[in-house]
């Protein structure tokens, strides 16, 4: 993906392809939390080609899913039109989604690992000011390790997870999973092979 000094480029050329880059299938992660998912208002951030979002919806959610690449929202609608469900989607980065305040039951964020120390911390305070309290939030990201693996990812070190800084950026919470692990995945060929992973399920005071 090199030559590609703009990201929004970068990915819409990613995405810009038949396949699912990261597979129909919902992250196995979330699908693993599937007893703590209730009824109610989600929200699946950069949810890219809808996996997630389209998931959430089958399992009876009202479901808000934004993402800054438009033909990664094309194909999200395409999903969701295959699967039957409806899911409310926006092609929208995240500094720019209209967040409501208290307003999801629940919200997914799964390897969005773009944002930088500084951005993050802003992304992670929107999530937060999003959730009603007693909300539920589920992230799934790459691990510090995950440098020794080509299996997907953002490549820098920064942006990388660990349990100390989800533990900091939801102080407060009461925390359910906060898993770090390693593990062989299968999502497109985008997310394949063995990799180091970072699990985190918290509930908002």
């Amino acid at each position: 993906m090199t030559g590609f000094s703009n990201p929004q480029a970068m990915w819409d050329k990613r995405f810009s392809t038949p396949e699912y880059v990261f597979g129909e299938a919902p992250n196995a992660f979330l699908v693993s939390q599937a007893a703590l998912i209730e009824k109610g208002q989600a929200l699946a951030v950069a949810d890219g080609e809808g996996r997630n979002s389209v998931w959430l919806a089958q399992q009876g959610l009202s479901v808000d899913a934004f993402d800054f690449s438009s033909p990664a929202i094309v194909k999200a609608q395409a999903l969701a039109a295959k699967h039957k469900v409806k899911v409310n989607f926006t092609c929208s980065d995240w500094q720019s989604f209209d967040w409501p305040t208290a307003h999801y039951d629940l919200v997914a964020g799964i390897f969005f690992q773009f944002a930088a120390p500084n951005e993050r911390s802003q992304l992670f305070e929107k999530i937060n000011k999003s959730l009603k309290p007693g909300g539920l939030l589920i992230i799934q990201g790459y691990g510090k390790n995950q440098l020794k693996y080509n299996t997907g990812g953002p490549g820098k070190l920064d942006h990388l997870y660990d349990d100390a800084l989800m533990r900091e950026a939801f102080v407060g919470y009461e925390v359910l999973v906060c898993n770090t692990y390693e593990t062989s995945i299968t999502e497109g060929a985008g997310h394949s092979g063995m990799s180091a992973l970072v699990g985190f399920v918290a509930r908002k005071p």
